[in-house]
């Protein structure tokens, strides 16, 4: 038999080396800083159990296992709305859209809003799932140039002139894998020229809760230039759990009815059943006292993390000081590969992700995301003592 066609779009998106490095998590002897796992020991099991038991009980358990709307439960997006009003982002529940994780979203957005050769300014580096996405779409991608602040207003202005893309995609919060926030005053610039080139802004939101210091900074979507062309996109799966997959877009009036189009040919629906449990879960929990029992332990972590760094890693070496979310990102001084690095690091019974697959342009392979999310304070320090050995090695 010859061999069977596939869409060549395919050929051209790499796999991700995280999700490939998933399975490291399971080998009791590697110490995994790859994967941007939260801590399963703080997910609110009995509360979520709970949930369950009321969503199927009483009268509207079969309603709860029936087929619903595709724009969601109407009581999570009530709940959610409210939560995100609170948080500085005026928001109604037909503002949103529920979604099977918010990579869902990123996915039903693809389909919506672009397609082959449509462009897409992303901030360099940018989170890998969102490059696959796009690129699956035939998308270009175009890095905009970031620092410690996150992008720069005057590279976004320079990209918006010179390629006029379709969409702009930022993680203004705690970046992936950066751990960069996007400063105040940026955020504002950078709606005003998204409203002035009519560029679709995709802010990405899933870390905003887990802030460890500082101030908040309101949502880029809260800005008055905002109004008609950014979606705001937020997860159940950082402040609660990964595995119920739930996530929301929220939606500028004119984008609903193809966003809402799209989800009907992706997959109807998101469960019926885990919406009505997040809703029951939201509705009698206090959220709010979770998440600072997470903030807690992560900023706990957080700081084994960049202490073990400074005491492991040669002199030259520089790390982001994230003020919230999952990650810190490292350069290595001396050009080193860490694609290569990463063999010698396994060996020494510790993963980490290379930087090169988080780049839309030419990668920067002394690069490399560690995760301090996962492991106590005491396992994250024999771990960075770990790459240590491997970068002495």
């Amino acid at each position: 038999m010859p061999p069977l066609p596939l869409n060549p779009r395919l050929a051209g998106v790499r796999s991700s080396p995280v999700r490939d490095l998933l399975a490291l998590v399971d080998a009791p002897d590697v110490i995994s800083f790859a994967g941007g796992l939260p801590a399963p020991e703080l997910f609110d099991v009995e509360g979520l159990r709970a949930a369950y038991e009321r969503a199927l009980t009483g009268p509207a358990a079969r309603r709860n296992l029936q087929y619903a709307p595709s724009e969601g439960d109407a009581e999570l997006r009530a709940l959610v709305a409210a939560r995100l009003t609170r948080r500085g982002l005026p928001t109604g529940p037909d503002d949103l859209l529920v979604t099977t994780g918010s990579q869902q979203a990123l996915t039903l957005l693809t389909t919506a809003l672009l397609g082959p050769g449509s462009v897409v300014a992303v901030e360099e580096p940018s989170y890998l799932a969102a490059l696959q996405s796009f690129s699956l779409a035939g998308a270009e991608l175009v890095g905009v140039a970031g620092d410690d602040d996150g992008a720069v207003p005057e590279a976004v202005e320079e990209v918006f002139r010179t390629r006029r893309p379709a969409v702009l995609y930022l993680v203004p919060n705690f970046a992936n894998p950066t751990g960069r926030t996007l400063r105040a005053d940026r955020r504002a610039r950078i709606a005003e020229l998204a409203a002035e080139h009519g560029v679709w802004v995709v802010e990405d939101d899933p870390y905003g809760e887990l802030r460890y210091a500082g101030e908040h900074l309101p949502p880029l979507a809260a800005h008055p230039a905002a109004t008609g062309n950014c979606v705001h996109l937020g997860s159940f799966s950082k402040v609660g759990a990964p595995g119920l997959r739930l996530g929301w877009a929220r939606l500028p009036r004119a984008l609903r009815p193809s966003v809402v189009v799209a989800k009907q040919a992706a997959d109807l629906q998101t469960s019926t059943v885990d919406q009505a449990a997040a809703a029951q879960y939201l509705a009698a929990t206090d959220l709010d006292a979770h998440v600072a029992t997470v903030v807690a332990a992560y900023r706990e972590r957080r700081d084994a993390m960049l202490t073990a760094l400074a005491a492991e890693l040669p002199v030259g070496s520089t790390w982001s000081r994230p003020e919230g979310g999952m990650f810190t990102w490292v350069r290595l001084p001396g050009g080193p590969d860490t694609g290569v690095l990463l063999k010698a690091a396994l060996a020494e019974g510790v993963a980490f992700v290379p930087g090169e697959s988080f780049f839309a342009g030419a990668p920067d392979r002394s690069t490399l995301r560690l995760s301090f999310t996962t492991h106590s304070p005491a396992r994250t320090a024999e771990g960075v003592a770990r790459l240590g050995r491997a970068l002495r090695a």
